[in-house]
């Protein structure tokens, strides 16, 4: 088991950076996320740690080993793909020993690694199955159980679980998490699935546009945003934001119907535009006469969401208990704990403290 560090790590084709200067250390047995929206960089990185994208600057190293130029063969990584890439023709035993086969590991050698990758997997009923009389999660586990045998250093995981459906992906993610949690190896996994990312990792690395917005723990970027988008991209429904302005010292927010929010953090000048943000569940719709109105109602069963248009046009999300749907049309009046709230710069969108 090693760490992972990324030095000034840079990525180009052509003309065009894509990867601009990552500094990032993951340590040793950490279970490590790179999650973002789609070309943000996070799969391009993670194939630069594997050696199967050129490094076009900084540097990479594994276990403490400058790795920037070595062969992916001699990184000591192991990657899991989004297809399982399963060998049709071979049973699941032959399929994940066919790596250290080839490689002219001995065969006793070859039978005790794949039996403890089976029973960590819990593949045993399935060794001597051919890949297409498995499912889907079946497929993935040999694809794992494969990167297992080999011992790597490392384990990289480009989105696993995104051709499962979701109640495999479900299960996909309680087997990956206690895979780490029984191996205690260090794990780089990517997604877009932020659930995916805070219900797995130590440490989350958020990208955008080839760059890291934030790096923490799950909860320290739900609860400790740095900027809007880690505070957009981190939480399911999304934060609301609505503008607000500073008045006398507060921060008034004419989609609330003129409600004011005091606030200990240092506010702009008189009259500058900021940006509201709160999550659904900090919000609170009484039946008013005038106010905004209710768009939609989605009930799941033990909360509903209340898409709202206010009064300003702006929209939010509302999550509230109950089995009752809100009518279409139902005017309310917004409420809020100001002690939830967090402000945004509205120009450069970086958090006001």
């Amino acid at each position: 088991m090693s760490g992972v560090t990324l030095a000034k790590a840079l990525k180009q084709y052509g003309d065009v950076q894509v990867i601009h200067g990552v500094d990032l250390q993951i340590s040793d047995g950490e279970f490590c996320v790179f999650v973002g929206p789609s070309g943000c960089g996070k799969s391009t990185l993670l194939r630069m740690i594997a050696g199967l994208e050129e490094t076009s600057g900084g540097t990479i190293s594994i276990g403490g080993r400058d790795v920037t130029s070595a062969e992916p063969a001699k990184r000591g990584v192991a990657m899991v793909f989004q297809t399982y890439a399963l060998y049709p023709h071979m049973s699941v035993e032959e399929n994940m020993g066919f790596g250290l086969k080839m490689n002219g590991h001995p065969k006793t050698e070859i039978q005790a690694k794949v039996a403890e990758a089976s029973r960590i997997l819990k593949l045993d009923p399935y060794l001597k199955r051919k890949p297409k009389a498995l499912s889907g999660g079946q497929r993935q586990r040999v694809a794992i159980g494969r990167a297992i045998v080999r011992g790597p250093e490392v384990f990289l995981f480009d989105e696993p679980l995104s051709n499962l459906d979701a109640e495999l992906r479900v299960d996909m993610r309680v087997e990956i998490a206690r895979l780490h949690k029984e191996i205690g190896a260090t794990m780089i996994y990517v997604t877009h699935d932020q659930v995916e990312a805070m219900t797995l990792a130590d440490k989350i690395v958020v990208l955008r546009a080839g760059r890291i917005e934030q790096v923490g723990s799950p909860m320290e970027l739900y609860s400790d945003p740095g900027n809007k988008f880690v505070a957009g991209f981190i939480g399911s429904p999304s934060m609301n934001f609505v503008t607000g302005s500073v008045a006398d010292g507060a921060v008034e927010i004419p989609a609330f119907g003129g409600k004011r929010v005091d606030t200990p953090v240092a506010l702009p000048a008189e009259g500058t535009e900021v940006l509201v943000g709160l999550r659904p569940q900090h919000i609170t719709l009484t039946p008013a006469d005038t106010g905004a109105k209710i768009d939609l109602s989605e009930q799941l069963g033990s909360v509903a969401y209340d898409y709202v248009v206010c009064p300003t046009g702006e929209r939010i999300i509302v999550e509230t208990k109950g089995e009752d749907i809100v009518p279409y049309g139902t005017t309310v009046d917004v409420s809020f704990d100001s002690g939830k709230v967090f402000l945004f710069d509205a120009t450069t969108e970086q958090r006001l403290r």
